[in-house]
């Protein structure tokens, strides 16, 4: 009987002994990393791949050197279930604890998409497109949704004005939806309480000030003269004078080639500042920091025309008869 329990807690020794080995042993493979190459591996992991599976993947690619090990590990941390999906930048300089946390918190590889000041929603369209985030058919569709519009607190039928010109990061799977509602929560915060108040002190809704931003923006080329063009759109909403901004125009063409016509001008569309009183239906394009804040803080002038010099600078002038003669200068004798 003595000789039975002796052999029993030998082998409950040899059993603590060797869990207490393992675990020590777990904890170092925890902490140590596979090797010393330092170079990236993009791994993606489908949603619902299976750890066993994911693990695998890691091994192949020489990020982990124990598939067993690193499969206990995450059990026992309870991360085997709360892998989450996307792409993720890993290498072999990394302990498997911090693959294991990155993967379970979804820091997945990141995409920079720069989206330049002046674009129109068809335009940022392309550009998601080329990144290779969405098709530009489903981001026009989504762009154009009034229902998403109104969610993310936009009175109007598209989003034109409203998608923020900023470089952003996303993961290549984002969706449509995910990099609208990005660009118009940072729109709202550079909107602020501040320029609310601004535009109901001026007489005009946000609606109208991202219109009239976007008008800026497309006659802008020198950015200093900013505060100057809004001040002659300014000056003509209040003498009730047509606005006859060629950029309006050719937003509401279809298939405008680049050449501007009499026509053109002649031709009566919801956006033709030629033909309509006051702004546009909505803006032509999605205006910067710099552009709205002029259109909220127009320089004081007097000026009511402006007419372009050729090299990104425009002159400016308070009467017809400087306006025509300034024409003939900068335009006709060219």
């Amino acid at each position: 009987m003595k000789k039975i329990l002796l052999i029993t807690l030998i082998f409950i020794l040899l059993a603590i002994v060797g869990g207490t080995v393992f675990f020590i042993n777990l904890k170092h493979y925890a902490e140590q990393p596979a090797g010393p190459a330092a170079e990236r591996v993009v791994i993606t992991i489908p949603a619902g791949q299976s750890l066993k599976t994911t693990t695998e993947a890691l091994f192949q690619n020489k990020i982990i050197t124990s598939p067993f090990k690193f499969n206990t590990l995450a059990r026992l941390k309870g991360y085997d279930k709360r892998l989450k999906a996307g792409e993720y930048a890993l290498s072999a300089t990394m302990a498997p604890i911090q693959i294991m946390e990155k993967l379970v918190k979804g820091e997945v590889e990141l995409y920079k998409l720069t989206i330049p000041e002046g674009l129109n929603i068809y335009q940022i369209a392309d550009l998601v497109a080329q990144a290779e985030f969405a098709q530009d058919s489903g981001f026009i569709g989504a762009a154009t949704d009034a229902d998403l519009a109104r969610k993310n607190g936009i009175n109007a039928k598209t989003f034109e004005g409203y998608l923020f010109p900023e470089t952003y990061y996303f993961p290549k799977k984002v969706s449509s939806e995910t990099i609208i509602s990005t660009m118009v929560k940072r729109f709202w915060n550079v909107f602020n309480s501040s320029w609310k108040e601004r535009a109901e002190q001026l007489g005009f809704s946000v609606h109208q000030i991202v219109t009239l931003a976007s008008i800026i923006e497309k006659e802008t080329g020198a950015p200093f003269e900013r505060p100057v063009i809004s001040s002659v759109f300014h000056n003509r909403l209040k003498k009730k004078m047509r606005l006859e901004s060629d950029p309006t125009v050719i937003y509401g063409l279809k298939d405008f080639d680049g050449n501007l016509k009499r026509t053109h001008l002649e031709t009566p569309t919801p956006y033709n500042t030629y033909k309509i009183k006051g702004l546009p239906v909505g803006p032509i394009a999605n205006p910067g920091t710099k552009s709205l804040e002029a259109a909220l803080y127009p320089a004081d002038t007097k000026f009511i025309y402006f007419v372009s010099k050729k090299n990104k600078t425009h002159q400016f002038s308070t009467n017809l008869k400087d306006h025509n003669q300034a024409v003939r200068k900068y335009q006709l004798r060219r």
